[in-house]
């Protein structure tokens, strides 16, 4: 005999919770390999952006420079470095023939989405010009020019006021003096190399009106001053400005014997985001694989009972 309408349904309920089932552990195991992936490339871009990446090449005035005479030789549009005391701030800087090479390439000229520091196209690599940009990109891990949002931190900003440009072989110093929070469209910030003492006043001016902070460095238009520009988290098109004023003096760094002070940018990101962050790929290749095996032992399960199930069903209408 056939086999009943109650036994059907049986089979069938059987065969939807399996498949429900394994859809759900799919699913699972996708979002655990999705996640691994994500996890091992975010590794791979903040690895490609950290600034000891490049340390070896860091010039010293005074000393032998051939570690970064041998980046120079590696990419020739590397011609200075940036360093922002009190921060993770501390890389080369390139300048392409416009702006947006290396938005998306690295000091050693290859492709790389964490970019470059880079000077503005319209400015002089000597930073002659009264003012003169540096941009980078905003990132999470102190990479970049990620930490310049926490200087909308007056008490953070107040901490730190130094910093130092190497170029043309030779150590300078920086004042920050203000910073600011403006529109990416915002021409009468993002101009380099302004002419006339007319209108270097009035950009000087408009810069100190839109500061959120500012301390007295006494700036005048006899200076070169030199903005620090990144993509803002407050708006879609707001951009976090760092100002300061280029010296012939070179500042002490107080912040590389400071080692109570040189961890507390650390405590901007959340723990639980730096333990992931430190587990090696290694590890959710084994998480993962581990995954795929008990997936396929509960499968297998699914398909035995299932087999099971039919035979009871099969012998069952016999009997009948």
């Amino acid at each position: 005999m056939g086999m009943t309408p109650e036994k059907i349904g049986r089979k069938a309920i059987r065969v939807a919770n399996a498949a429900v089932n394994f859809s759900v552990l799919l699913f699972l195991l996708l979002l655990v390999a999705f996640s691994g992936y994500a996890l091992w490339d975010s590794k791979q871009l903040y690895g490609a952006a950290d600034a000891a990446r490049y340390e070896r090449y860091k010039p010293v005035e005074g000393e032998d420079t051939k570690s970064f005479a041998e980046l120079q030789a590696i990419n020739p549009e590397v011609f200075g470095w940036l360093s922002v005391y009190g921060t993770h701030i501390d890389y080369p800087i390139t300048q392409g023939l416009d702006n947006m090479k290396y938005v998306n390439t690295n000091a050693q000229g290859e492709y790389s989405l964490s970019g470059s520091i880079f000077l503005d196209s319209d400015n002089q690599r000597d930073f002659s010009d009264f003012n003169s940009i540096l941009y980078g990109h905003h990132m999470e891990k102190q990479a970049m020019f990620g930490e310049l949002g926490l200087f909308a931190d007056k008490q953070y900003f107040d901490a730190r006021e130094y910093g130092s440009l190497y170029y043309d072989g030779k150590d300078h110093g920086i004042v920050f003096f203000a910073f600011l929070h403006v529109d990416a469209y915002d021409k009468s910030v993002f101009t380099a190399a302004m002419k006339g003492q007319e209108a270097q006043q009035q950009y000087l001016d408009n810069l100190l009106s839109q500061a959120a902070f500012t301390r007295d460095a006494t700036v005048t238009i006899d200076d070169h001053i030199v903005l620090l520009s990144t993509c803002s988290m407050e708006s879609t098109n707001g951009r976090d400005i760092l100002v300061g004023k280029i010296t012939d003096t070179v500042y002490d760094d107080i912040f590389r014997t400071d080692e109570t002070d040189s961890t507390d940018t650390q405590e901007t990101v959340p723990r639980w985001k730096r333990i992931l962050s430190q587990i090696p790929v290694w590890a959710w290749v084994l998480v993962i694989a581990i995954l795929i095996l008990l997936v396929s032992a509960v499968l297998r399960r699914y398909r035995k009972h299932s087999r099971l199930a039919d035979k009871e069903d099969s012998t069952d209408s016999g009997k009948e």
